[in-house]
């Protein structure tokens, strides 16, 4: 697992952690912003009324209604990004993370704009008689770059199971086990099964499922976030200033946390708001296209709303809890994920300055670096590892306390262990331990920092589960459509089935391994979607022209 997760890393390294990547999704935000004369600002309250059915036409053609698209493509993107995404975006780059959260869904709200409109304005129908559309189908069909829209389709189906299915299972799993102290077994079994029952229904009963989940799970997540916000009121003045004070010279150490410069904050902030409004990513068009709608226009208006409901207002409540509880830079007792854990030569404290600036260069990789990774043996006594100076033990980006090594559960080990570029090489070994934590576990934690006291915390697993499963529902679609665009109606069902298998398998893998798998899959859909959103630049302008003289035609005919 950790040489999968290195290699994954490594091809990370040229596309979603590249210097480029952030830039290049921030400008094409920007750039259809100003392009377009800020639509999300303009157009924001009409979409509310698109939203509403205020301008729907009888006989339209599609699937379902502008609601149920939204509720669709929200319940695709309101997942693991909001609850465990937001958590590990401050464990990497501390608050300053949140402000570029912000900057990438404001600028998203256009770029979803662009994404819908184009991909429901070429949309076909198939076979079966429902609607299928996605960029694959404007790069097919207006560009004449089939290449370009395989290569799409291909990477849809990728991230079809490393963002809407292996990390939601993962989470919802993790976050079981640990409140409730279900085997993730047990958890991904039983969900497998659930998922199967609702996908074999098709876009219908998916819409039906996820239009009810939607409003359910987004007004509990909410009463048991601001009832942290609340309880811990005096924090949210300063919890709000570190994430502009940071924004632009990256986040100060605190407590546990060693501090991130401002280009790990910067990228992680962008890359973690991309996993959870997906804008830019050309997935949730693909939802938006089996919306009744009779021009294009009005359900890219609709998605304008994505970005904002998704980020700026959730992402936004779980920044705040996790900030003002306190939580995020204090170190607690669990079992170390060996992809989290790191030997490094040398002995080091996070209580004194010159230990932890000379860790924060090694944790930010910065050109000051001089720790080296721990090569040799360590000798364990009663599950104590005897240093003498020559290691330091890391977990999760934090110096470990009151280590032990145990086997088969609970007895402290006794003997020699090897430990190969900071890497301990050692199976039936389990480190425990103090140190940081991310992802679900680090929020539900901070939900138990409230008026709801230690059952705070069960609000996490529990919307968690319909945040996860909705987004797992919602990206089969995805997947499958891309399927029929490859294949035909044939290659559904054994699609169906893949993705249920990977579900199931996804729920006792390792953490670390599919967030970081998740990560490529999300950038092999975004680069060719921004590549065809930008070639047909004119095209867009043209459409929202041709949309809005049309309306105020209507309108004065009224």
């Amino acid at each position: 697992m950790e040489t999968l997760n290195n290699f994954l890393l490594w091809i990370d390294g040229f596309l979603g952690s590249a210097a480029y990547f952030p830039f290049l999704l921030l400008g094409v935000g920007l750039f259809f912003t100003l392009y377009l004369g800020f639509p999300q600002v303009r157009y924001f309250r009409h979409a509310w009324k698109v939203l509403g059915g205020k301008f729907d036409k009888k006989g339209t053609q599609g699937d379902t209604t502008h609601f149920q698209a939204l509720s669709t493509a929200l319940s695709g993107t309101v997942g693991t990004g909001n609850i465990g995404g937001v958590a590990l975006a401050i464990f990497l780059g501390g608050p300053a993370a949140i402000f570029w959260m912000w900057m990438t869904a404001f600028l998203g709200m256009t770029t979803k704009f662009v994404e819908v409109t184009l991909s429901h304005k070429y949309r076909v129908k198939t076979e079966d008689g429902t609607m299928a559309g996605g960029p694959m189908y404007y790069m097919d069909r207006r560009l004449n770059m089939k290449w370009l829209a395989v290569i799409f389709a291909i990477a849809t189906i990728i991230s079809s199971f490393g963002t809407g299915n292996m990390p939601q299972i993962n989470n919802i799993a993790q976050s079981m086990e640990q409140t409730f102290e279900i085997d993730p077994v047990i958890t991904g079994a039983v969900l497998s099964i659930l998922l199967a029952m609702v996908i074999i229904g098709g876009i219908k009963r998916i819409a039906a499922v996820t239009s009810k989940i939607v409003p359910i799970m987004g007004l509990l997540y909410v009463i048991g976030s601001l009832s942290v916000i609340f309880f811990n009121i005096d924090n949210i003045g300063e919890s709000f200033s570190s994430i502009f004070t940071n924004a632009f010279s990256g986040s100060a150490a605190a407590g546990g946390f060693l501090g991130a410069s401002f280009a790990y904050a910067f990228n992680r902030g962008v890359n973690r708001g991309l996993f959870s409004n997906e804008a830019g990513q050309g997935s949730a068009p693909i939802a938006h296209a089996s919306a009744k709608a009779s021009d294009p226009v009005s359900e890219g208006l609709v998605s304008i709303l994505e970005p904002f409901l998704d980020t700026i207002l959730i992402c936004t409540l779980t920044g705040l809890v996790i900030l003002s509880s306190g939580v995020w830079s204090e170190k607690f007792e669990n079992n170390f994920a060996r992809s989290d854990l790191d030997f490094i030569a040398g002995e080091y404290s996070d209580k004194n300055e010159p230990d932890r600036e000379a860790l924060y260069a090694y944790l930010n990789q910065t050109s000051d670096n001089e720790i080296e990774r721990y090569n040799g043996t360590v000798e364990v006594i009663d599950g104590e590892a005897q240093s003498d100076g020559e290691f330091t033990i890391l977990h999760a980006r934090s110096v470990a306390e009151d280590v032990r090594f145990i086997v088969a559960g609970e007895d402290a080990y006794t003997g020699t262990v090897t430990v190969n570029n900071g890497n301990l090489i050692k199976d039936d070994i389990e480190v425990v331990g103090k140190s940081l934590v991310h992802s679900a576990a680090l929020t539900s934690l901070a939900f138990a920092n409230g008026y709801f006291g230690d059952y705070g915390q069960y609000i996490i697993p529990l919307t968690l589960l319909m945040f996860a499963f909705s987004t797992a529902i919602a990206w089969s679609y995805y997947g499958d459509r891309a399927v029929v665009y490859l294949v035909g109606q044939k290659g559904v069902m054994p699609y169906r089935i893949l993705y249920v298998a990977g579900f199931f398998w996804a729920s006792f893998a390792d953490t670390t391994l599919v967030w970081t798998a998740s990560a490529v899959a999300i950038v092999l859909m975004t680069l060719p979607n921004l590549l065809g959103m930008l070639l047909l630049h004119k095209e867009m302008k043209g459409t929202v022209k041709s949309y809005w003289k049309d309306f105020d035609k209507e309108n004065k005919q009224k």
